[in-house]
């Protein structure tokens, strides 16, 4: 045979053949594994095979005889084709012989595994297991019904429908309550678009009226599964609520898999010996014609990558050594030409780009460089994230904003970086179905608990599109607003309070007058009852009137700007001094604990004097009558933050912030004590402002309420109090 030119219809002859053979192949071990849908072919493929071994062994034989006629002549080239021929079939054959035991072995040893007691058992255990976990579900499923029955039990029949509304927290159950004649009387669900909604059959409705609830597993018209639950109404037997629960799409698909399974595996229980037979003739086959072809294509290649292999080694060569100047000289023509001048062209290009290469990394490095510096000076954060919703890149802003060191966590999906910041689990499954959705562009605000309190979120974000318009990832930007939302809270409170004060302030004293003037004209002309009625009203008027005097004036005091004068302050010494104040009886034991060395802080003692003074007030205020009240106040340098601050912390003992007013604590006219304007917190938070620093309610101090204030460090820090 020649190997120097094979013509056309000879190498496509050839392509067939091997296609042939290679599908014929593929067809017997998809029939070795699936004997229902290719067994009746094995027989048939197994004699194809067989054939196509027979006539690839007589072209490798015809191969060999061409190969030993060209040794015998000396023929330039053929020792090494003979070695490298040689070789080929060695490489090929050892590993092969290897992985063919082994693979027996393997086989043998598998197939054994396969019907081990233990998996017997276990697939049975695993059906068992299915029909446990509907069975429990529907346990729970008609447990929660009751609960909602009972619940329902209590309440007026004019107000089922609303009552029905708030305790369906489930959206994918519907909730139907009807009477014994089947009018229905509320419905709630996720198909409310319905006529009507599906009532139970007749059998139900007999066995819920002998009082013994129903539970079942049904199939939907759709082909789904859902679970029906009828109970009576807790002291109406008249009226019943029934509750219809659809199956998840996965727990059923999970059934019918975990069945099929079990199916499969008793068929393959019976026919374990051909399996094997047929597993292991499929092997030898296989092995038998990849060694065949493998020779054979070794001889077809091997003579025509020997000169071209030469050239070749001399031209990488001197590419290894950089030379890309380097050019081969052309000494035929045809296939070996082309390839020549295909190396020649080649290091050309790779000359070119290696100096393209070169600047287009400098400019990818500038690029880079540029962009890191955007991303370091935004003020918001900025985070990407790949399709899979691993974060890819995030600026220091959301290190800031987020209170998460996400640095730690690129390349890490979401998931991995709320388990270790579970503050952030809520935000993220609030923003990840925008992420996922198919909108360009989507923004929310949303809120955060962070560790620093309650944050006001901006959120934008869209997608990012590859080349071929495929989706690579996407790109959010968080920004936090809570400043911005208290400042505008603060002026709106301000305005309300100062027009507060202009418009009541004026009518109080003229009303005042009044009664007093009441009271002296007519207090000469009664006598008894009426005189006594008289003065008690004139006394009611003015009391109240003075009331809502101190009221605007409070009012008046939070809506007028103030002027602070700043200086380095002593707050252990000021808070010393204030404390003094509160003697024993007052109700309030202190526990001081000031950290020595403090340096002083920047602010205004009249004012900072006037916060502790509200703080310990406001404490004294929220203390039942009757019991003792205890506050602690401490203070620490607080370097966790850039720049140090100065950290005071105000606890009392006191039946602390209901949680509806967490978030609202620091707005004006906002407190749950029976007495006070609401205006003390507002105060302080506005003072503290003022002077640079912050407030806010550690929510995680379950004794009372706590406030921890941060107040800035004087210029020069080096001074301390002691």
């Amino acid at each position: 045979m020649a190997f120097n030119s094979l013509k056309p219809p000879l190498t496509v002859s050839i392509v067939a053949l091997f296609l042939a053979i290679v599908g014929s192949l593929h067809l017997m071990s998809s029939a070795t594994q699936d004997a229902s849908r290719l067994g009746q072919m094995y027989s048939g493929l197994v004699l194809i095979n067989g054939l196509a071994s027979l006539l690839l062994l007589g072209l490798v034989g015809v191969n060999i005889y061409w190969l030993i006629r060209q040794l015998r002549k000396n023929v330039a080239g053929s020792y090494l084709t003979a070695r490298m021929i040689f070789l080929f079939s060695l490489l090929t054959l050892a590993p092969a012989s290897i992985v063919f035991y082994y693979s027996m072995q393997f086989l043998d040893r598998s197939i054994d595994s396969w019907f081990d007691v233990k998996i017997d058992h276990a697939m049975e255990d695993a059906l068992q297991l299915g029909q446990t976990a509907l069975d429990e579900r529907m346990r729970n499923l008609l447990k929660e019904t009751e609960h909602t029955a009972e619940l329902l039990g209590t309440s007026p029949v004019s107000l089922l429908t609303v009552r029905l509304n708030e305790l369906n927290q489930n959206d994918d159950a519907d909730m139907t309550l009807f009477t014994r004649q089947g009018q229905i009387i509320a419905f709630n669900g996720a198909d409310t678009g319905s006529i009507s909604p599906d009532l139970p059959e007749i059998g139900i409705m007999v066995q819920v009226r002998q009082g013994k609830p129903y539970v079942g597993l049904e199939t939907t018209e759709h082909g789904s599964m859902q679970i029906r639950a009828v109970v009576s109404l807790i002291g109406d037997d008249a009226i019943f609520l029934q509750a219809i629960y659809p199956i998840p799409q996965r727990l059923a698909a999970l059934a019918d898999t975990v069945e099929s399974a079990h199916l499969h595996y008793k068929e393959l229980t019976f026919l374990r010996k051909s399996l094997k037979t047929t597993f292991i003739l499929t092997l030898s086959l296989v092995l038998l014609l990849s060694l065949l072809a493998a020779i054979w294509a070794a001889f077809l290649s091997i003579r025509r990558i020997v000169e071209p292999v030469r050239l070749l080694a001399i031209g990488t060569r001197a590419i290894a050594e950089g030379d890309y100047e380097k050019r081969l000289p052309v000494r035929d023509r045809g296939e070996l030409a082309f390839l020549v001048q295909s190396f020649n062209t080649m290091t050309g290009k790779i000359a070119q780009a290696r100096d393209e290469a070169h600047r287009s990394k400098l400019e990818v490095e500038r690029q880079h460089a540029y962009l890191e510096t955007v991303l370091t000076n935004l003020s918001s954060a900025v985070l990407s994230l790949d399709p899979s919703l691993n974060v890819l890149t995030a600026n220091q802003a959301a290190d800031n904003i987020l209170h998460a060191d996400f640095q730690q966590y690129l390349g890490w999906p979401l998931a991995v970086l709320t388990g270790a910041y579970p503050h952030l689990a809520e935000l993220m499954d609030k923003l990840e179905p925008h992420i996922k959705g198919p909108a360009k562009h989507w923004q929310e605000e949303t809120t955060l608990q962070g560790p620093s309190g309650r944050q006001e979120l901006f959120c934008r974000g869209t997608p990012l599109f590859g080349a071929g318009d495929e989706r690579v990832g996407a790109v959010l930007v968080i920004d936090d607003v809570t400043t911005l939302i208290q400042a505008q809270r603060s002026t709106a409170w301000s305005e309300v309070a100062r027009r507060l004060a202009h418009e009541i302030k004026n009518p109080l004293t003229p009303i005042q007058l009044s009664a007093e003037r009441l009271r002296h004209k007519l207090a000469k002309t009664l006598e008894g009852q009426d005189l006594e009625v008289l003065e008690k009203s004139t006394r009611t008027i003015v009391q109240q009137v003075e009331a809502m005097k101190s009221m605007v004036n409070a009012f008046g005091e939070y809506a007028k700007p103030t002027i602070t004068q700043t200086r380095p302050v002593a707050i252990n010494t000021l808070i010393e001094e204030v404390v003094a104040l509160y003697p024993p009886p007052s109700g309030l034991d202190f526990e001081l604990s000031l950290a020595p060395e403090l340096p002083r802080t920047q602010a205004d003692p009249v004012k900072l004097r006037q916060v502790v003074h509200n703080l310990i007030k406001n404490a004294q205020e929220a203390i039942p009558s009757g019991q003792s009240g205890r506050m602690s106040i401490s203070t620490r340098l607080n370097d966790d933050v850039a720049p140090s601050q100065i950290e005071l912390r105000v606890s009392d003992n006191g039946p602390g912030i209901p949680a509806d007013q967490t978030d609202r604590i620091f707005e004006p006219y906002v407190t749950s004590k029976t007495k006070g304007t609401g205006l003390g917190l507002a105060i302080v938070k506005r003072i503290i402002e003022e002077l640079g620093g912050s407030i806010r309610l550690d929510t995680t101090y379950r004794d009372g309420a706590s406030f921890i204030l941060q107040l800035p460090l004087a210029p020069d820090t080096l001074t301390s109090e002691r």
